[in-house]
């Protein structure tokens, strides 16, 4: 088994985070299923919405690929000489870059036996939902629909981009709580309240409680095993360290990023000039 040098979420693994973020999803929703009520079932969902370039992060998905072949009449070598043509320059005419449409996948616990009511939904969240753009206009929307409904929401928010304070209920975090990563839970019974998992960047990631029915005990969702298998199984092994993380870490993480890195053979990383 190949292990990531952090403890908890490794936070290279953020650059490939669609890769990552679908891997667990799919995993956590096998994590669940076995533990639910017979009439309850974990299925993934996706929410699609359009974005131009101020909510994209990452690899655009490329419809075309340009790929350079030999030269015909070569083996590699030198090519053979042709007789070039020089044809008359033609300007071309220009129209907008259309935008990208995205999907985002994301958990929902229904019940069965009440004509597939959704009990919960489980959301992993992405830069493009914390970021400027139809990407957080679209999750607004569904999390509002979780509001109004009254339907128990899980955030898990395990990116470093994009402000989370735009998208999750933090007013009543005290500072001294704040952390790298958070989960937030929202429920509704026995009585509405809101409850937090601050993760530091050295921890492990905690085992959360995931509410369901009134009628139902919570069922956990083991977070680490997620990441483990998703980076085991994503072949990422092979991830850079020696590339400045971005956004940047604050000072009280830098010494000790550098010092597990240093302890795992891992070469220091080139401070950005």
């Amino acid at each position: 088994m190949s292990n990531s040098p952090f403890p908890g979420m490794d936070p290279y693994l953020e650059r490939f985070w669609r890769d990552v973020h679908h891997r667990m999803v799919t995993y956590a929703c096998d994590q669940i299923q076995p533990r639910l009520a017979p009439e309850l079932r974990a299925r993934m969902e996706e929410r699609v919405f359009v974005t131009g370039d101020e909510g994209l992060i990452g690899h655009r998905v490329p419809d075309l690929y340009v790929v350079e072949y030999p030269p015909r009449g070569s083996a590699g070598g030198t090519a053979l000489a042709v007789e070039e043509r020089v044809d008359e320059l033609v300007e071309p005419f220009t129209v907008p870059l259309p935008e990208v449409q995205l999907t985002e996948t994301y958990i929902e616990i229904i019940d069965a036996g009440s004509g597939n009511r959704v009990v919960t939904v489980i959301e992993f969240l992405s830069p493009t939902n914390k970021l400027p753009g139809d990407g957080r206009r679209e999750y607004l929307r569904k999390r509002a629909e979780c509001h109004q409904a009254r339907v128990p929401l899980v955030e898990i928010d395990l990116t470093r981009q994009g402000p989370r304070h735009e998208v999750l209920p933090l007013r009543s975090i005290p500072a001294r709580h704040d952390a790298t990563y958070l989960v937030c839970v929202q429920r509704y019974h026995p009585q509405h309240r809101l409850e937090y998992y601050p993760v530091p960047l050295a921890s492990r990631l905690p085992a959360i409680r995931i509410p369901l029915r009134p009628q139902d005990r919570d069922v956990l969702l083991r977070l680490q095993g997620l990441v483990d298998q998703a980076y085991e199984n994503g072949r990422y092994d092979d991830l850079d360290y020696t590339e400045p993380l971005s956004p940047p870490l604050e000072a009280d993480e830098s010494a000790w990023f550098q010092q597990r890195l240093q302890s795992f053979g891992k070469h220091e990383i080139t401070p950005p000039q």
